[in-house]
């Protein structure tokens, strides 16, 4: 009996161990990856997300990442720029901290900050027009809860699971659930970065909140089948209709995206 408990105490370790080292080949600090948006083939604009680094926060280190969107030059009635900063767990399963930027005009900026309190299972909210507090709001939470940059890290974390999960999200002063179905299916994607298909692991899902530029509802994801599961593409609905996000610029190490079939 002592022996099976021993057994059992180092299979544990082993497998703690392990799920480690996966989260740490997630989170890679210096990585750089650029996505191209899309609409029927015309260029939206970009996304560019950085993973920052592990930064000192109320006495433990935590990820930290920076997101960048800005729509392309010349589109009709769309000047789009936008600053998202997230810190997140080592687990990468629930928020710290969440600060946004969303330009407004030439000289104008709203700036929203998100504190999350996991003791307390609270969140701070407080939104600003330039220098002039618009709103500041609390809300209480049971389930520990992503911001929308922290998810796409929770996403890739996860992406084999095998199974459905709800993520409460904080979006817009509120915490509406994401519903991620990973499936675990392997599918190879094309992009035009690479001349051949990638390796592939597919999920998709529902947002039951409205994000920037009207993002809400169905979306697809194909994320690399590898260690690193940079996300190779994705399907989404906004305001113009389906867009299409394909990863266009990386760097991470030596990686390159896995050739599949």
């Amino acid at each position: 009996m002592k022996f099976r408990f021993i057994f059992i105490g180092l299979f544990l370790l082993i497998n703690f161990n392990l799920l480690a080292q996966d989260k740490k080949t997630i989170f890679f600090p210096g990585e750089e990856i650029e996505y191209r948006v899309s609409f029927m083939g015309i260029n939206l604009g970009t996304i560019k997300i950085t993973s920052k680094d592990y930064v000192d926060y109320e006495g433990k280190k935590i990820p930290s990442a920076l997101a960048e969107m800005r729509s392309a030059q010349g589109i009709p009635f769309v000047d789009l720029h936008a600053f998202f900063e997230s810190w997140f767990s080592t687990g990468i399963n629930y928020s710290e901290k969440f600060n946004s930027k969303v330009k407004q005009s030439e000289n104008s900026w709203k700036y929203e900050y998100y504190n999350v309190d996991n003791n307390k299972k609270q969140v701070t909210y407080e939104q600003y027009l330039d220098k002039d507090l618009l709103i500041k709001t609390e809300h209480k939470f049971d389930n520990r809860v992503l911001d929308g940059l922290s998810l796409f890290f929770f996403a890739r974390q996860f992406t084999d699971i095998k199974r459905t999960v709800k993520v409460p999200t904080l979006m817009n002063n509120s915490i509406s659930n994401t519903n991620l179905n990973f499936h675990g299916k392997k599918e190879s994607a094309k992009i035009n970065a690479v001349d051949y298909p990638v390796r592939c692991l597919y999920f998709d899902g529902r947002a039951d909140w409205e994000g920037i530029y009207g993002l809400k509802g169905y979306f697809q994801g194909w994320f690399s089948d590898d260690d690193a599961r940079v996300p190779i593409r994705a399907l989404m609905n906004v305001y113009v209709g389906n867009i299409d996000i394909q990863l266009v610029k990386w760097k991470r190490g030596d990686w390159q995206p896995p050739r599949g079939k």
